[in-house]
């Protein structure tokens, strides 16, 4: 017999060895009403077959849970496969990344030009696979075997990847006559997904789905949207190197040419960098230079090395911090926990702001404030601050875009820039990357560095910071003048050695463990790469540290 306790009822029982956790919940007289799709045992998710042999503690989880949102998308991913290949058998469906309000897709090998036709035609094909309720079958297979499977199903990049991964078994999915692979757990059933809705989009479609990343929050993007424009900027680029997903990178670490990507990746950075430069010293009424982003998007490193180019066409660049105007502890406001809210656009002294920012682009003399994080004051240190003939002003911070910050200041005098990590390379063709977890190590590994925090302590803090992100900065993301992707293609094999022992010091116990073990996994995927040849001006040295520049 082994002990059981159930989270959601907060009874401990004991079971014969060996019950399953859909077994489990029903003996604990199925307190999610039948809706449970899965279970957090001791602290890691497992799918509704895992059976139990030791004494757990367990909390079974519906479709209203966090961790559905990532199980949801996977599924209707596989759902989509499903659709293509029975509407279309010799075709190969590509999942390009995820947008807000979807998952934009597209289409090899069709004899024809995908149309708003075709995406209502997936649309009705997905409902009908939804409607027959079929089941999400997984199995751990030896990857040789698993290898022939995707040959067989014409998945080569699956085989790719497997071949760089060295392990002894797989897990493989299967949904009807279909087989495909997915680097995280799927729903029991394809009825447990909502309707999915197809809109033809740029070159391929958009699979719109409630469970998008941020979809409630950020305004659907469009074909002519920076967002876009950027993501597909990116994967042209990759095509030229022809480097379309992780095993198409571990070959360049194992044929010992990763080197040679570093330099190229750093060069394009660069490149377009100046480029923005350029542009910034076009628009002769430009008096200011306002960078966002959300977390751990490299804006301060960006903003340092924009700040070279500007010299370098002419301009004296002038830093404003915004930090420094922070309400004085006490004015702080609170989030729904009552804790202190960071985030949001109100922690900021925006009147006083502007008021010194105006007088600033007036060509007067400013105190500016400092501000005193240890004893969460505002101090005034005789600090002083003015323009001369040539200078721009130029501030970084999370709220760069939004109209509120600079509401005193013309559109005319400005030039936004949005700062994000959007990892262009992909697991597979079925398996994008999602950028937040690109983001989340690298404030993992700088957090550890630079502030002593653990991975339990950063991983426990997301999700307060990315609710401040949905809130305060995505929406206005589009407001920039210029997207800057900061997300480098060989960032994760070097993030890999860095990583790996900070996360595995998370304990079991904690909340912060199902994260853990998921990162890890998605980082095995990766062959370690070598930090050496990064430059010390490189946007990933402000997260591993060598930085030439002073933060």
């Amino acid at each position: 017999m082994v002990n059981i306790t159930c989270k959601n009822t907060n009874e401990t029982k004991s079971f014969p060895k060996g019950l399953n956790l859909q077994q489990l919940h029903e003996a604990f007289g199925k307190p999610l009403n039948g809706g449970v799709i899965a279970g957090v045992v001791n602290n890691k998710l497992r799918e509704l077959d895992y059976e139990v042999f030791k004494s757990k503690i367990i909390e079974f989880i519906d479709l209203k849970h966090p961790l559905a949102k990532r199980m949801s998308q996977r599924s209707a991913i596989f759902v989509l496969y499903k659709a293509v290949r029975d509407l279309f058998p010799e075709a190969n469906l590509r999942v390009e990344h995820t947008l807000p309000g979807g998952v934009y897709c597209e289409i090899d090998n069709l004899p024809f030009e995908i149309s708003q036709d075709m995406a209502h035609a997936l649309e009705v094909k997905t409902r009908d696979i939804i409607k027959a309720n079929l089941l999400f079958r997984r199995t751990e297979v030896p990857t040789e075997e698993a290898t022939d499977l995707f040959k067989k199903h014409r998945l080569f990049d699956k085989i790719n990847s497997l071949e760089t991964r060295h392990n002894f078994f797989t897990s493989v999915y299967f949904l009807d006559d279909e087989v495909n692979y997915f680097y995280g757990y799927l729903l029991p059933s394809t009825g447990c997904l909502p309707p999915l809705e197809f809109e033809f989009f740029g070159n391929g479609f958009l699979m719109k789905t409630p469970f998008s990343t941020h979809s409630d929050v950020v305004p659907n993007v469009n074909s002519d949207s920076k967002l876009f424009r950027i993501f597909r900027q990116y994967k042209e680029w990759l095509n030229v190197l022809d480097l379309h997903y992780i095993g198409d990178l571990n070959h360049r670490v194992q044929q010992q040419t990763d080197g040679d990507l570093i330099k190229i990746t750093e060069a394009l950075q660069e490149k377009n960098i100046a480029k923005i430069a350029d542009e910034i010293q076009k628009r002769k009424g430009a008096k200011m230079v306002l960078v966002s982003g959300p977390s751990s998007s490299g804006k301060t490193t960006f903003s340092k090395r924009l700040s070279v180019q500007l010299q370098v066409v002419g301009l004296n660049p002038v830093v404003l911090e915004l930090d420094n105007y922070f309400k004085n502890r006490e004015d702080t406001p609170r989030d729904e926990n009552g804790e202190y809210d960071f985030e949001t656009i109100d922690a900021l002294d925006v009147d006083f702001f502007n008021e010194q920012l105006v007088e600033l682009l007036d060509g007067k003399e400013i105190k500016p404030p400092t501000f005193n994080f240890y004893t969460g004051q505002r101090e005034f240190r005789g600090n002083t601050l003015q323009l001369k003939k040539g200078s721009i002003l130029v501030m970084e911070g999370i709220h760069g875009n939004t109209p509120k910050l600079t509401a005193r200041v013309s559109d005319k005098l400005k030039y936004r820039i949005y700062v994000s990590a959007l990892t262009p390379i992909s697991i597979d063709a079925h398996n994008p990357i999602p950028t937040a977890d690109n983001r989340l190590l690298r404030r993992i590994v700088r957090d550890y560095r630079t502030r002593g925090y653990s991975a339990e302590d950063t991983i426990n803090r997301w999700n307060s910071v990315r609710r401040g992100e949905e809130q305060h900065i995505f929406p206005f993301q589009e407001e920039a003048d210029i997207m800057f992707n900061s997300a480098l293609i060989f960032e994760l094999s070097v993030l890999k050695t860095f990583a790996e022992p900070i996360l595995r010091a998370v304990p079991e116990t904690s909340n912060a463990f199902n994260d853990a073990t998921t990162l890890l996994k998605f980082l095995s995927y990766f062959q370690p790469m070598s930090d050496r040849e990064i430059p010390p001006t490189s946007i990933l040295r402000e997260f591993l540290g060598g930085s030439s520049f002073v933060y």
